[in-house]
């Protein structure tokens, strides 16, 4: 769960959309390293931005009052 200085830091898109494809190459680089522990997790951490950067991200939003 995002804290309220999270959900300031990340705000904008590209934020998210970054450190989402890092985490996306940091999954296929362990994969291509033959390293399927740290892919697995590297792939959890991708499925956890995906989830609360994308999916939840917006959702919070609509819920707060504008300031």
């Amino acid at each position: 769960m995002l804290t309220d200085s999270d959900r300031a830091f990340f705000r904008p898109k590209w934020r998210r959309v970054v450190v989402t494809l890092l985490c996306v190459a940091w999954s296929a680089l362990e994969w291509v390293s033959n390293e399927p522990i740290w892919a697995t997790i590297a792939v959890g951490i991708t499925l956890y931005c995906l989830w609360n950067f994308f999916y939840k991200f917006e959702k919070e939003n609509d819920h707060t009052p504008p300031d």
